[in-house]
């Protein structure tokens, strides 16, 4: 599984990056190839600066080795050898109309010192960061997640997309860092669901991502913008930045298992701002769009 799983997020890499490098039409991806000193490595490859993508990674990697002693007190496991493999992305464009995309899809495996897998899962999803809220692009983003996830159970929709407005979750803020997606992990063999069931699912959705996002960057990349809903936009990535350096749990991962610093870093925006007790003006866009994030919307009963 390990190996299948790793050809398709290097392939799927491939595919992600040249729809992207189509619709900037200027900046093209810059690749670094890596190796973990504990085993392992990846392909990093960061767009910077170009006509549309402001700053965007694509990365692969799958890394291996002993589990460092904080992760086995976070999964609960003796001294174990691991294995972890995924994409991970996040676009962040230079028009405040378009709207940031995070996304990733993951295999871990766990083994005991004889080398037999113990534990074995998958993971992953996609969200979605607007700074000006477009209802359709919120619904046509939804609803390609939602087709995706009813190929394989009807459920999934509805339980991962909870699960995303849950996990994306400013806490300290109060609110949501986007209007969410889908969130699944610890996705395992059961009786009812195979580890193949659990592949086939999960690459459905990472073949659905430049469906989900691209169309709607190609939408509002040419609207036009003033220095205000720029300012806006650098205030809402420090939200953004907030999270992803307090909760996010694949950050933690990475740093904690000397996962490469670039790479794991790379989802921060080149340009943010923090400004002392900033709220928008009452009744404005922005305002509506703080007010969108206390509360999770069902975007396709709109």
């Amino acid at each position: 599984m390990k190996e299948q799983f790793y050809q398709y997020i290097q392939n799927l890499q491939d595919k992600i990056t040249t729809a992207l490098e189509k619709v900037d039409a200027k900046a093209t991806f810059q690749e670094d190839l890596w190796e973990r000193q504990e085993g392992g490595g990846g392909r990093t490859r960061v767009i910077e600066n170009g006509a549309v993508i402001e700053k965007g990674g694509v990365n692969i990697s799958a890394v291996h080795g002993p589990l460092p002693k904080t992760m086995q007190a976070y999964f609960k496991v003796e001294d174990v050898d691991f294995f972890a493999c995924g994409l991970s992305l996040v676009i962040h464009p230079k028009n405040p109309m378009a709207p940031t995309v995070h996304a990733n899809w993951r295999y871990f495996e766990m083994y005991d010192k004889q080398g037999k897998i113990v534990d074995q899962w998958f993971g992953g999803g996609q969200d979605l960061t607007p700074y000006y809220l477009f209802k359709e692009d919120a619904i046509h983003f939804h609803s390609t997640c939602k087709t995706a996830c009813d190929k394989h159970d009807a459920e999934f929709y509805p339980t991962y997309k909870q699960k995303c407005d849950e996990y994306f979750y400013n806490a300290h803020r109060g609110e949501g860092r986007g209007i969410g997606g889908l969130f699944f992990d610890y996705c395992k063999a059961t009786e009812d669901r195979s580890i193949d069931d659990w592949y086939a699912f999960v690459t459905e959705v990472g073949d659905s991502f430049v469906e989900a996002y691209v169309p709607i960057l190609e939408k509002r990349k040419d609207l036009p913008f003033t220095k205000e809903h720029r300012d806006w936009q650098e205030i809402r990535r420090g939200r953004y930045v907030e999270f992803n350096l307090v909760h996010d749990k694949g950050t933690l991962f990475g740093l904690k298992t000397n996962g490469r610093i670039e790479s794991i870093l790379m989802s921060l925006p080149s340009n943010v701002q923090w400004r002392y007790n900033h709220h928008p003006g009452e009744g404005t866009a922005e305002a509506k769009l703080l007010e969108v994030l206390k509360k999770p919307v069902n975007w396709l009963e709109q």
